[in-house]
């Protein structure tokens, strides 16, 4: 069931991404004046097909679905002799450099408007998210040589504003790949403050980790980890080692053989630590202190051995959800748009120059993975995937490699300077060249999405 819901989900994705940026070449094809002859949802042989509109174009599915086209009446295709004399007007060699480029760049800008307009509806309905909080770091970590204790609440990282914990997360990640320090604005609860908190600035050497561990949980080497609940016990299950023990719904555990319990998530990684060991829990019931004996039961899974008490702990974070009108949403919107598409640039830069692993090329069976997963978590998860991801096929389709929209647009680039269109010849070669770097990248691309899935 698992499978069949990650298959639909990236049909479903890579079917709106195709349809989405085809649509964008149709619809400039045709308003430039251009005939347009079939517009296809796959590559290769056609195996459906209906003709409809004035110019009769075809629209069809295609064998192979990892793609699309849209074909347009082009005199470098085939004989123009039949062509009628008012049909060879609107082809497509016939139009002036600018209508050439407009229709190009329609694809991949017809990418971005769909990312765009996904995000300003989830930014305008508001995304249920976890508050930028920060939970206390380890002693030897980097993020408390900093200066972080724990219970500081971000609002800004390098002068941006940080409304939740994407955001954090997001501006930590252009830290990283920038190679500078983030410098983080943080308030603390306070009392005796006039406003009842405490402002200050942190800087946290992000440029401490390389941008290889981006792929891992770079902020947890940093020491930097989301705020959880205190270490309230929920459910107790009959008969497990927690009733057994003695535990009690609403018990607060404070420490576990001396060691102080921060929160729910601290408490679970004591116990699973314990397998068939006795722990002196100390814990507040009803706000009077106790101790409790309790051995963790071994537990063996995945070829590995973790203790379980089996009690209910909290673990869901302080969240916040904060919908904004359109406009505002729209601004948003554009600007997670523009930030998301500068830093893939950034890191396709430092992968060329050998900055950043080639491990970080993702291909089908990961964008699969990532579909289903995303798709089971919920709708807001999804969109905003499917958001990711068309940014992704804009800007990749807009790299100067032949036979993708980007060579093209460098080769009109070269007609507009010097007043002539590349030569056919020149032309055949950078095609052939092309071809084999897409088959290149796309071998590096399901060699690492293997390599996932088997580590």
């Amino acid at each position: 069931m698992m499978l069949l819901q990650t298959i639909v989900a990236f049909g479903v994705v890579l079917g709106v991404l195709i349809i989405v940026h085809e649509l964008g070449h149709y619809w400039v094809a045709r308003w430039c004046g251009v005939k347009v002859l079939r517009f296809s949802v796959g590559m290769g042989k056609v195996v459906y097909s209906r003709r409809f509109g004035p110019d009769q174009t075809e629209w069809a599915i295609s064998i192979l679905p990892l793609g699309g086209y849209v074909k347009m009446l082009d005199a470098r295709e085939g004989d123009m002799v039949d062509v009628s004399p008012e049909d060879m007007k609107r082809e497509f060699t016939r139009q002036s450099v600018w209508k050439r480029i407009a229709i190009v760049a329609a694809g991949p800008i017809a990418n971005f408007l769909l990312a765009i307009l996904l995000f300003a509806g989830l930014y305008s309905y508001g995304i249920p998210e976890p508050a930028a909080k920060l939970r206390a770091p380890a002693e030897h970590s980097i993020a408390y040589q900093a200066g972080l204790r724990g219970g500081e609440r971000v609002t800004a990282i390098n002068g941006d504003a940080v409304h939740a914990w994407d955001d954090l997360r997001w501006l930590m990640v252009q830290s990283v790949v920038d190679g500078k320090p983030a410098r983080m604005d943080v308030e603390m609860p306070a009392t005796n403050e006039p406003d009842g908190k405490i402002l200050r600035t942190v800087t946290v050497p992000a440029d401490s980790i390389s941008t290889e561990e981006l792929e891992g949980d770079f902020l947890g080497n940093l020491g930097i980890d989301l705020a959880r609940p205190r270490a309230v016990l929920g459910q107790v299950v009959s008969d497990g080692p927690a009733m057994r023990a003695g535990l009690q719904q609403g018990d607060v555990v404070v420490a576990v053989n001396g060691m102080a319990i921060r929160d729910g998530l601290a408490l679970i990684e004591a116990v699973r630590a314990a397998p068939g060991k006795t722990l002196a829990v100390q814990l507040l019931r009803n706000g009077q202190p106790l101790t409790m004996n309790v051995t963790p039961e071994k537990v063996e899974q995945n070829d590995q051995t973790f203790g379980r008490i089996k009690v209910e702990v909290p673990m869901m974070p302080e969240m916040i959800t904060a919908g904004s009108n359109p406009v505002v949403a729209l601004g948003k919107a554009v600007k997670k748009t523009w930030d998301t598409s500068a830093m893939t640039i950034k890191m396709v830069g430092k992968m060329i120059v050998g900055e950043v692993s080639w491990k970080n090329v993702t291909g089908p069976i990961t964008i699969a993975d990532y579909a289903g997963q995303t798709a089971r978590i919920g709708w807001i998860s999804y969109l905003s995937f499917i958001a990711f991801v068309s940014i992704s096929l804009g800007v990749m389709n807009l790299l100067p490699i032949p036979v993708l929209d980007g060579g093209h647009l460098l080769y009109y680039a070269v007609e507009v300077l010097t007043g002539r269109p590349v030569s056919e010849r020149f032309g055949a070669i950078a095609q052939r060249a092309g071809v084999g770097i897409l088959m290149t990248l796309m071998l590096v691309a399901v060699f690492n999405d293997i390599n996932r899935l088997a580590s």
